[in-house]
């Protein structure tokens, strides 16, 4: 995890242990979309589809011109979807493997 500080430590833990006890996918939107701006969700999913699309092996280039975003975004997920221990990569892996992909964007 990137270097923060020890009560962004405690403020990460509390988000990502009430982000586990969400039961379902429509009750996970409901609390993004209280939670975040709609200029953070669009930054979120953003960053979800650019992952989706290394996965699928696109190359950087053409996802910088579908997504209207910089390569050094780009080169940040690719190393996240290369990293041995990916959360993500597992995830959108797991995913791919059953045939599922990004459905509509959240709405703000």
């Amino acid at each position: 995890m990137a270097r923060v500080g020890q009560a962004d430590r405690k403020a990460i833990a509390a988000v990502a242990e009430v982000l586990a006890e969400i039961g379902t996918p429509e009750e996970m939107e409901r609390f993004l979309c209280e939670l975040l701006t709609p200029a953070e969700l669009r930054d979120i999913t953003l960053r979800w589809r650019l992952l989706e699309r290394l996965s699928e092996g696109v190359a950087q280039r053409r996802i910088a011109e579908e997504l209207g975003i910089s390569l050094c975004k780009i080169t940040r997920g690719s190393r996240i979807m290369k990293g041995r221990d990916s959360v993500a990569g597992r995830l959108i892996g797991e995913r791919r493997a059953r045939g599922e992909q990004s459905g509509k964007a959240v709405a703000g």
